[in-house]
């Protein structure tokens, strides 16, 4: 059975997938989200709030999330 994540409201994530989980803050990181939305490989989970961190996974996508990274690391281990 796949593990599912929540990654904020609602949105969930195989947990399989992941590669990386990042902090948005970083210059290179608001790079990647810039080239991922015109490579249209992007997935928003933000629901219109801040971006505060960025999960990549197997696909190639980047997956935005207004959770703080630390968050989304302990949903991960549990």
């Amino acid at each position: 059975m796949k593990k599912m994540i929540n990654v904020g409201f609602g949105n969930l994530v195989n947990a399989d997938k992941v590669i990386a989980i990042v902090s948005a803050e970083s210059a290179p990181a608001k790079r990647q989200i810039t080239y991922a939305k015109d490579n249209h490989k992007i997935i928003d989970a933000t629901q219109g709030r801040k971006t505060k961190s960025i999960i990549y996974t197997s696909d190639d996508y980047i997956i935005t999330s207004s959770l703080q990274t630390d968050t989304l690391i302990n949903r991960f281990e549990c």
